[in-house]
Parts: C-alpha cells; structure tokens; sequence
C-alpha cells in the first residue's frame, strides 16, 4: 500500500481530477496482496514516470553540477548508511556542491550531521495513510526546488523512481539506467558500490572525468570529539582496562537472528581464547535483548553517533547481519559480518580490513580464524 501511495500522491499534483476518483477508489482496500501490489506499481510507474534525460553528447560542455537531489525513500539504519560512498563520491568530484536528500524517517539528519555539503534532508512520514496531509506536502515541497542532477539511487523503488522523475533537474537518471555494468563489475550488486558505479557512468556521458579507484567505504565521518567521547564511554564498559576490546553485537530481526544456542557455542570458543588478551564486551540493540545472556559487560544507547564512537575505540567487531553491522562498518572499525539468509553479494562488510562469514556454510572456528586474521593484520 505505501508504494501505491506514493504513486497516486505523486500523480495527484499534476492531475487532481483523475486521481481523486481512483484515490476514492483504492483507499476502500484494506489488504496488502503482495502480487497485486507489485503488478499495480509496475503498471502505474511505466505509465506515470519518464525515463532519463541526460543530454550531452560527446564534444559539448561538460555538466557543471552544484545541486544534487538523491533519492532513497527508506527508513531503514542499514540503508541510509549505505549512502554515504555515493555522498563521498559526489563531493569529490564536485567539492562545492550541494546535496539534499528525499528519505524517509528521521535518520539521514543524524547520519550525515558531519557532511557539510549535505544540506537539506526532505523527509516522507512512515505512516503515508495515518499522514496524508503531511506526506501530500512533502510531495509539493519536492517541487519547488530546481537542481542541477537528481539521482534514483537504487532500481526497484516506486517512490524513488516517482521522486526522482517528480523533481525539476537538467539531469536525472533512474536506478536501473546503467543495469548493463552488471555484466562488467562483479561487484555492481553491491546496495552501496552500485549508487557509485552509476554517477561515474553518469560522468563519462556528461563529458566529465569520473573516478576510477576503489568505492568510498561507509563512514559516519565521526568527529575528532564523538571519538573521544566513545573512548570515554567505553572505558566505563570496560571499568578503566587499558586492554584494546572486542566487541560483539549479537541481534538481528527476522530470520537473520541467531539462537542463543548459537551465540552459546561460538562464546565457548572465542571467550577462553581471548579473555586474557582483550577486552570483550557486547553491544546491545535499540530493543535491549543479548543472545549471549548478559555473559559479557555489556553497552546500550539509543544515541546511533554515540554507538559509533564507541565501535570506532574497538579493535575489532563481530556482528549478526544488520544495520548496526552497516553503523560498525560506518564507524570505520574492522568489522565482519555474519551472514545466514540475506544477499551476501548486496550488503557484505567492504574495504577496511571488513570481511563476512556465510555460517550457512562456514562455522564458529572460520570466524575465528578470521578474527585471528583481522586482529594480525591490524597490529
């Protein structure tokens, strides 16, 4: 239903009319069905949104951009995180330009605080029907902005690709505008990396030079100040032990969540062989719950940059697939992620000395071992 909304939010503005009687219409369906639902989207974005318009050719000016929109109507920690290369990547190529972003939720403001050339965040409600006043104004406000390039910053997304089109730009391209990388980077999947790969393809057709070298990794961009901090709070878990400290965030939703069984097990074996070497603590979740039964002092904030200064004083941080698996990875602290059912190709741990395990075929003593690998490597 929220896709939906999106797309007769969005027509509405230019056909009031029209959409009126079918908005009538469908605010009578309660159910969610998911293939109606998909099918209905597919059909209404072909017929509602348009397709790119980069208009350069090869030997005309090359584009100057100083305003950007990027698209990602989504609330989620792990997501808006995974923004961040795409952010580096623009502000090194274009140093002075501005950057808004059309989300949703409250967590891009908090994300990007340290980005200053990030300056506007354009925020939908979660809750499109319980706010439609409120979410037909976010869709007007879209409007009234003009920008140089407006970036659908991943395929697949209704809202992104209406947004996208909604907004006034001299350029915009859509998530799967540049879908034929795929076949040249094996990396292209990648939810942070792809947003990447398509501004610098984007370049090449503006005439301007792109970079070349690896992608930005995720980072908070945490201050001088937020770090110590952490230290601070961390030295408190840890009652003053000068010891460098492990860190181990033990919970995920759904599906990607391991047993206590699971947590058990691994904790017989990694506990005896680091407890004299390191410190070893748990990080906790927003809901406060610890798959290793509070066997391991443990942290707990609400605060997502507090959390990250804390991770950044870690050595090393193990952690369940999630967004705080993304927020370690954010705070630029060597992280591995633990992978059972999600796309190891799209979310897994890049760049910094980060690794995964896939426990759906590796087990307790691979992770240690690769432990053993990071904690070596990095002195």
């Amino acid at each position: 239903m929220r896709q939906i909304s999106d797309i007769l939010i969005a027509v509405v503005i230019q056909n009031n009319n029209f959409v009126s009687l079918i908005l009538k219409q469908l605010m009578n369906f309660k159910s969610e069905i998911n293939q109606l639902r998909r099918k209905f989207t597919r059909s209404m974005t072909l017929v509602f949104v348009g397709r790119s318009s980069i208009t350069l050719k090869p030997g005309e000016e090359k584009a100057d951009i100083k305003r950007v929109l990027i698209n990602r109507p989504n609330h989620r920690l792990g997501n808006i995180l995974m923004l961040t290369p795409l952010v580096q990547e623009i502000i090194a190529v274009f140093p002075d330009v501005k950057i808004d972003l059309f989300v949703r939720g409250n967590l891009a403001p908090i994300i990007f605080e340290n980005y200053e050339q990030v300056d506007k965040t354009i925020k939908l409600p979660r809750k499109p029907f319980k706010e439609l006043i409120k979410y037909l104004k976010v869709w007007i406000d879209l409007r009234k902005n003009k920008y140089d390039l407006v970036i659908d910053a991943v395929k697949g997304s209704s809202s992104g690709r209406i947004s996208t089109s909604m907004a006034r730009s001299r350029f915009r391209y859509f998530g799967d505008d540049f879908s034929d990388l795929a076949q040249k980077l094996p990396d292209y999947q990648h939810m942070a990396k792809c947003p990447v790969y398509n501004f610098r393809q984007f370049l090449t057709l503006v005439n301007h030079k792109s970079n070349s070298g690896e992608i930005p990794p995720l980072n908070l961009k945490l201050s001088d100040a937020e770090k110590e901090n952490g230290k601070i709070v961390l030295n408190e878990v840890t009652k003053g032990d000068e010891r460098e400290t492990l860190a181990f965030f033990t919970y995920a939703t759904g599906p990607k969540i391991y047993s206590q069984e699971w947590w058990d097990e691994f904790y017989r074996k990694f506990y005896p062989k680091y407890k004299d070497k390191f410190n070893l603590i748990e990080i906790l979740p927003v809901e406060n719950i610890s798959q290793l039964n509070h066997k391991l002092p443990a942290y707990y904030s609400k605060d997502i940059r507090e959390i990250a200064a804390v991770m950044s004083n870690c050595k090393l941080i193990v952690a369940a697939d999630s967004g705080m698996m993304h927020l370690s990875c954010a705070s630029l602290t060597p992280t591995i992620g633990l992978f059972s059912v999600t796309s190891i190709s799209m979310y897994e741990p890049y760049g910094n000395s980060n690794s995964f395990i896939d426990t759906r075929q590796q087990t307790h003593d691979d992770i240690i071992e690769r432990m053993e690998q990071i904690i070596h490597q990095n002195g």
